[in-house]
């Protein structure tokens, strides 16, 4: 059964165009083609850049973090409570009103003091400042790096300048060791990023973090396996080209850089429209989607990559939408702040003057928290 799904999956009509099979794709003459097994390296690649990134954290980026002044907010943790805390890990983090209520029933705690517990147990459980800063210096040296291998990889192929090169001969197109490499490495990351993003720090938009990530991985697979490589490149260095400034960006607000991360927000905006918007749809796909039809009938891999590419550009939409909002609030003189992020819940100093005043509640509760939020991302 295992041979037949094989065969199967790798049927030629899915992923090569009619009249090609494999065979057309085989090494010879001193010409290397892509193959599936390519990909298996990308794996043990993977765990090697998780490897690698809490080396650098621990040894780079946590001493950057010092000499840019990254600084962690003191918080006022919540007193133990093992009736809040069964109803914090088993039922919810935002209990509404009614639990509330019967939570201070049965705890013998006041709604006041149920209602401050339950705000001080959520930001024991948000990242740190330095967590946030550790993870966004990580991104912005990979993305960084990866954006330079990639223009150096295709600046001087005429497929750069010129669209329709990309399917010269397709697709018998041999494959050069810098393809190889810069294939391999981009999927061994994105391949890291899905194994430790529930580890990371979780933003409003995780499910998109998610599907971004799996579609980019089928996305880049899938090219690799079809030889779509040429295309491949392109994108991968149209999508690094704006994401290591939005890194810098946040980076710098960590530190609290507000005109360093400001400036530096609004190029990424501009970049990103620029690439994502612009670039992507009218040149890149209209490449993938309408110059292939001029050389073959459509066929399946031609439909689920184009697919795939379609599923990028709605995230592209979606966070587009919040770079937009965000880079309005600049303009209007508000501080520029990652719409993406949770929201950091803090005490004000009149409720902390009265818990001076009065001593420790006889059930060990800090006082309780109001309403005011304070962006920590």
């Amino acid at each position: 059964m295992f041979r037949t799904l094989c065969s199967y999956f790798w049927w030629e009509r899915l992923w090569l165009p009619a009249n090609l099979t494999w065979a057309d794709l085989e090494d010879r003459d001193g010409r290397v083609y892509a193959k599936a097994s390519d990909l298996c390296v990308t794996l043990p690649m993977a765990f090697l850049f998780l490897v690698v990134r809490h080396l650098f954290e621990t040894y780079v980026a946590t001493p950057l973090a010092g000499l840019l002044g990254v600084k962690e907010r003191v918080r006022l943790r919540a007193a133990p409570n093992a009736v809040l805390e069964r109803f914090y890990a088993a039922t919810s983090r935002q209990p509404k009103q009614a639990d509330v209520e019967m939570l201070s029933r049965q705890s013998g705690c006041s709604v006041r003091q149920v209602e401050r517990w339950f705000r001080r147990r959520r930001n024991q459980d948000r990242p740190s400042l330095l967590k946030k800063f550790r993870e966004a210096s990580w991104r912005f040296t990979f993305y960084l790096l990866a954006f330079i291998a990639g223009m150096a990889v295709i600046v001087d192929k005429p497929w750069f300048y010129d669209l329709r090169e990309v399917w010269k001969g397709y697709p018998i197109q041999s494959i050069l060791p810098s393809q190889y490499w810069y294939y391999m490495i981009e999927l061994s990351f994105y391949w890291s990023l899905l194994f430790s993003i529930a580890s990371d720090v979780k933003r409003k938009d995780f499910k998109e973090q998610i599907i971004h990530h799996v579609a980019t991985i089928i996305l880049i697979s899938f090219s690799w396996f079809a030889n779509y490589v040429r295309a491949g490149t392109l994108i991968m260095a149209l999508h690094d080209s704006s994401d290591y400034l939005l890194e810098s960006a946040k980076m710098f607000n960590y530190a609290n850089w507000r005109n360093t991360c400001n400036n530096i927000f609004i190029v990424f905006a501009a970049v990103f429209i620029v690439t994502r918007l612009v670039i992507l749809p009218f040149w890149i796909m209209h490449c993938t989607v309408v110059y292939p039809l001029e050389l073959y009938p459509a066929f399946f891999g031609y439909y689920f990559f184009n697919a795939m590419m379609g599923v990028l550009q709605l995230l592209h939409i979606f966070w587009a939408f919040l770079i937009i909002r965000m880079a309005h609030k600049f303009i209007t003189g508000k501080v520029v702040e990652d719409e993406r992020s949770d929201r950091e819940e803090t005490d004000n100093s009149e409720e902390e003057e009265e818990a001076t005043k009065n001593g420790p509640l006889s059930n060990g509760h800090p006082p309780l928290l109001n309403n005011n939020h304070r962006k920590n991302d």
